[in-house]
């Protein structure tokens, strides 16, 4: 039996991971890796080892590398040399296809929602929320060069980041695809909504109510534990190796990294998440999204 779509409520706000998503950082790390693994006379990572590292927080030193790397020095000293060129490379990041002009279109998007304060549907303007693993410190970074990426970043109201070292994170060294993450930054909207005037203060935003967009398995897997609706924008790499298994991935039961309760996941082809080649594909009609013009 074909499953049906279910009925969702309109999208009150999106919530965006940051590396390999919005910004070419994926590449940026593959190269200065690369250059690392070539100092040690060590072949150049496979697009196998690329897609179990993409989204897990400090993977570049994980046993899954080091396990398959077989490198001739010590985890420390990979660990000090892979920071430093991380530093000097980081400052190149660049906007991915689409990234800019999807922000820009959604600071003007609203959609449908029911208002508080008549039983009338309202247009409700789009809140916006960065939810990524990378550090402080990394993420100053990645936005200290390029002046496109630091106005695309800029729209994120500062409250409205949450970063893979923010105190506000709770059970701290649980990343992707614990929900974490998610979690706060929707509590971080939700609390500019609770500060507002009292004319202007609307109802909570509710999980599935959020649209997650991520580039990583792990990160759709916490976009759907977190009860949210998913776009997945893979890197080429990672649609071709996981290339037959969209569908797991979509549901977030790939299994790649033990995460707690799987009756938080979703279920095969059950509407709540899709994948599309580039932001450059998102249909905005498909979520009920106005852009004025």
């Amino acid at each position: 039996m074909v499953p049906t779509t279910p009925e969702f409520p309109a999208i009150r706000a999106c919530i965006f991971d940051l590396d390999g998503l919005l910004i070419d950082t994926e590449d940026i790390i593959t190269t200065a890796i690369n250059q690392l693994l070539d100092k040690y006379e060590r072949p150049p990572m496979t697009r196998s080892v690329r897609a179990q590292l993409m989204g897990i927080a400090n993977s570049s030193n994980g046993d899954a590398f080091h396990d398959w790397a077989q490198l001739p020095i010590s985890r420390e000293q990979w660990a000090v040399e892979s920071k430093e060129e991380f530093r000097r490379q980081f400052p190149l990041c660049a906007p991915l296809p689409g990234a800019a002009s999807l922000l820009a279109n959604l600071r003007r998007a609203s959609c449908s929602a029911p208002s508080t304060a008549t039983s009338q549907e309202d247009k409700t303007q789009i809140m916006l929320a960065l939810a990524s693993g990378t550090t402080a410190h990394n993420y100053a970074l990645k936005t200290s060069t390029s002046a496109e990426t630091q106005r695309m970043l800029d729209g994120f109201a500062p409250e409205h980041r949450v970063l893979g070292d923010d105190p506000r994170l709770p059970g701290r060294g649980r990343g992707k695809p614990a929900p974490d993450i998610y979690q706060t930054a929707l509590r971080a909207l939700n609390a500019t909504l609770e500060a507002a005037p009292a004319e202007e203060e609307g109802r909570p935003i509710l999980p599935s109510e959020c649209l997650v967009f991520e580039d990583s398995v792990v990160g759709v897997e916490a976009g759907r534990r977190a009860g949210m609706r998913v776009v997945w924008v893979p890197h080429p790499d990672m649609a071709v190796e996981y290339r037959g298994k969209e569908q797991g991935v979509l549901a977030g039961r790939t299994g790649m990294v033990e995460a707690g309760d799987e009756a938080q996941l979703g279920e095969m082809d059950d509407g709540w998440a899709e994948m599309i080649p580039s932001l450059e594909h998102f249909d905005y009609v498909k979520y009920g999204l106005n852009v004025a013009s």
